[in-house]
């Protein structure tokens, strides 16, 4: 009896002795995380650096996708093939088939989605976008092959479902491979990838703008099917978050996953592997499992809305006009090749705007960005319907154009760009996978709705409202502005144990940046 006791008393002295060796280390960690700078971040995870670039590249792969569908309206073979003649023997395809095509791929996310939270939580990043890499290449055959608009939807609809996971497992893959200082810029890279996509759009079609035949829109279809095979070798050979290891119970594979993320010269390995573990057991206080239904429970209530109002202002602050631009232009009197043109030149401001919001996000805050960025929107889009109000004309639509291309660069800023540093950064990290994925699923959702009201409002044979329909999106703009004041925190050079604790202390949204807190007492040290 009395060995049971002493074998019971050592084993608990050194579980106690393990416990404040971890505590230790994850303070090590967190203080040296905390303190890290940019360049610094850089020399010392730079092949975390390169994972995460290398996987960021499916985005690439989503953005031209999406995007291509939207362009091929301005192009006069699709119309051809799918629209129906009208009197004026121009092609139109109806409002009706342009929000159904448009929201096929939407649906696919979203069925896609649900299956990549689970399928992530159980088999982690690497193999999950291996698996949408493999469906992708299949799926692509079938709008490759439509013969008409009916299969080209069926097409949609199936592409739909892995280009999901493209972009919410390369977000907290990201996010969870880097430091503290790296985060921000990892995570935004991904919508620059979502612009280069956008980019590649228009060059492409621009290409094949002289064709007459039916390859001027198989051409498009068929360049997806340059992406997945680098992208499946690089899957292969990248390793796992160690994070995602760590909730797993996998702490060895955790260890050389941070072994391989880090620099020889990376003498924190053990400290950091401490810090992963010490969070993910604060967070087990709080999550008892992993499953959709825990995220709308207690304290994950909160970050669930705010990841979730976070994603969908994205698609509800009137970005879908930007995809309408070349329309525009085309109806300025620019023949279709110089309407792809300017297309080109708005994208890449988009993607300059994109490189320009990693310098910003070094000296404002993300909520600061996201705030004051969405209000600028909110004029734009004002500015775009009182043009509107101007006989049309020529000029008319050439400013309307030109504000477009502002408004894109703006966007791509603010907005676009650190909107998915916010969902990443906010989502408990047990939780992350289904946070992202219910993120995602209402950002389609609204994409739905979006998509019916923007073809109808643009659409000739519907409501034909053109460019007044500015004022529509700017008043749902403003109500952006008025949820970001009031309920959007402040994450910038937190690590996610600090973040735990202020949302654990029900800390306001506006006292996030100047709350001091004490992770290891789960306390609030000073508050803002």
């Amino acid at each position: 009896m009395e060995k049971d006791l002493d074998a019971s008393h050592l084993e608990s002295t050194q579980d106690s002795s393990e416990a404040q060796v971890m505590e230790r280390n994850a303070n090590e960690a967190i203080d040296v995380q905390v303190q890290m700078g940019f360049y610094e971040a850089v020399r010392l995870y730079s092949m975390a650096v390169v994972w995460s670039l290398g996987l960021s590249t499916a985005v690439i792969m989503e953005g031209y996708a999406v995007m291509l569908l939207s362009s091929f309206y301005a192009l006069p073979q699709f119309n051809r093939k799918y629209g129906q003649l009208q009197p004026d023997g121009s092609y139109v395809i109806p409002a009706s088939w342009k929000s159904g095509l448009s929201n096929g791929a939407l649906c696919g996310e979203i069925l896609g989605l649900f299956f990549t939270g689970i399928i992530q939580d159980r088999f982690g990043y690497r193999m999950t976008i291996l698996a949408a890499l493999c469906l992708i290449t299949g799926f692509i055959f079938i709008p490759f092959f439509a013969q008409n608009v009916e299969m080209l939807l069926v097409g949609e609809i199936l592409c739909g479902i892995p280009w999901g996971a493209f972009q919410t497992v390369t977000t907290a893959y990201a996010s969870e491979v880097c430091p503290v200082a790296l985060r921000a810029y990892l995570t935004t890279y991904v919508n620059l990838c979502w612009v280069i996509g956008q980019f590649l759009v228009s060059g492409v079609l621009k290409a094949v703008l002289e064709r007459q035949d039916q390859w001027a829109y198989r051409i498009p279809f068929a360049v997806q099917w340059i992406w997945p095979v680098p992208l499946v070798i690089i899957c292969i050979l990248a390793p796992e978050s160690p994070w995602w290891c760590v909730r797993h119970g996998q702490v060895e594979e955790a260890r050389r996953s941070l072994i391989r993320l880090t620099s020889r010269s990376y003498n924190m390995v053990e400290e950091t592997l401490s810090m992963i573990q010490y969070t993910d057991q604060l967070e087990k206080e709080t999550t008892t499992s992993t499953s959709y239904w825990e995220c709308f429970k207690g304290e994950n209530l909160r970050r669930t809305e705010i990841v979730c109002l976070t994603w969908l202002i994205q698609v509800i602050c009137g970005s879908q006009l930007m995809g309408y631009s070349t329309v525009f232009y085309i109806a300025a009197g620019l023949p279709e090749s110089a309407s792809f043109n300017m297309s080109l030149i708005q994208y890449a401001l988009g993607a300059v705007g994109t490189v320009l919001s990693w310098f910003l996000m070094a000296r404002a805050g993300r909520r600061t960005i996201y705030l004051y960025g969405s209000f600028i929107l909110f004029c734009l889009l004002l500015i775009i319907g009182m043009v509107s109000l101007a006989p049309r004309s020529s000029r008319t639509n050439w400013t309307i154009g030109a504000l477009l291309s502002v408004f894109t660069f703006v966007y791509d800023l603010t907005v676009g760009s650190v909107c998915y540093s916010l969902v990443s950064e906010l989502s408990s990290t047990r939780l992350r996978a289904k946070s992202v994925v219910l993120a995602r699923n209402l950002y389609n959702i609204g994409g739905i709705v979006v998509n019916i009201f923007i073809n109808y409002q643009l659409t000739t044979t519907a409501w034909n409202w053109g460019a007044k329909s500015a004022f529509f999106w700017a008043g749902v703009c403003f109500c952006c502005v008025v949820w970001i004041f009031f309920r959007l925190p402040e994450p910038k050079g937190r690590t996610y144990a600090e973040l735990d604790v202020l949302f654990a202390q029900k800390v306001s949204a506006r006292d996030f940046a100047s709350t001091q807190v004490d992770v290891f007492r789960s306390t609030i040290v000073r508050k803002g």
